[in-house]
């Protein structure tokens, strides 16, 4: 089984590399994953960064795979700086709408399934409760816009596809090439200054890359033994359980890293943000435990093994 993952120097695309092409990771807690995908040594990961193709070039999208002719298909391309898109929503229509669908359009040819990873901001945060994969988007912004936009292609073009929607992320690769999570730089910050300000009036459901990994490795095994497709196609929410604004995160962060730092609640008034983001956009799941499986592990307990990982990678560096 061939595997192509688009993205794989970032955050979620290491974590995918680790989980997809080794055993030595067991399984989360409370676990019960129904069926597996081939073992490690009879699957072939082919790692794309942007160098190796861009999927708005819609001819090297279909020279490249063509070439490849994976099964699976793993898309964490995105232009995903939420202010940035504002100005340059030309580039983030085209990266994440457009090229969502040429990557649908070519793994439709060859059969391949496509694995497409979305977001909670195409949510307007009204509903005040977790949102389900039933629930109808409304996106805030022209990420979110453009995210949406790129659901649809997947849905509508690929018959095998699976859309992963996921919040918060944060992961090992992010505190070490990407210039850091939100994690990272409010430890960074909490050395260099004072007084933290973090606003408490967005909530989230923050999402560690390694377990939202492991969950596409599940979903795609769930598909494979599915003898019926619309059981496992489609839209899925995965994200750790629970919610949390970024002030309570923050102040967790910094709890488990055994540090104490003045930290003080504000507002996206207050820090006059020009950008609308969903007030409420924690995640929560209709279709994962039909399917066999539990709800990932609670974001409190996801953070403390990543910052255990992160102390240990740190020291390699």
């Amino acid at each position: 089984m061939k595997i192509a993952i688009i993205g794989s120097n970032g955050q979620l695309g290491y974590d995918l590399r680790r989980i997809l092409s080794s055993q030595q990771i067991p399984p989360m807690a409370g676990s019960t994953q129904v069926a597996s995908l081939p073992s490690a040594e009879r699957r072939q990961i082919i790692p794309l960064t942007h160098q190796d193709i861009e999927i708005a070039n819609t001819e090297m999208v279909n020279n490249i795979l063509g070439e490849i002719r994976p099964n699976i298909v793993i898309n964490t391309a995105a232009y995903h700086r939420v202010e940035d898109c504002e100005i340059e929503y030309n580039k983030a229509f085209t990266v994440n709408a457009i090229g969502a669908r040429n990557l649908a359009q070519t793994c439709q040819r060859f059969g391949a399934t496509l694995v497409h990873i979305s977001t909670d901001y195409v949510f307007d945060g009204k509903k005040g409760e977790p949102y389900v994969e039933e629930d109808v988007p409304n996106p805030l912004n022209t990420y979110g816009v453009t995210k949406l936009a790129g659901e649809y292609f997947v849905k509508n073009y690929c018959e095998k596809h699976l859309i992963v929607r996921t919040a918060g992320l944060y992961g090992i690769m992010g505190s070490r090439a990407k210039g850091g999570s939100f994690i990272d730089t409010m430890l960074n910050l909490a050395q260099e200054r004072s007084e933290l300000m973090v606003v408490d009036d967005q909530i989230v459901s923050p999402s560690y890359t390694l377990d939202v990994a492991k969950r596409i490795e599940e979903l795609l095994a769930v598909q494979k033994s599915c003898s019926e497709r619309s059981e496992s196609n489609g839209v899925f929410h995965v994200a750790n359980s629970g919610q949390c604004s970024w002030y309570d995160f923050a102040s967790k962060i910094f709890e488990v890293a055994g540090l104490k730092v003045n930290i003080k609640r504000t507002s996206q008034e207050e820090l006059r943000s020009k950008i609308k983001r969903p007030r409420y956009s924690a995640l929560g799941s209709s279709r994962i435990q039909p399917l066999g499986l539990e709800p990932l592990r609670p974001w409190q307990e996801a953070l403390a093994a990543y910052v255990a990982e992160r102390k240990t990678a740190l020291k390699t560096i």
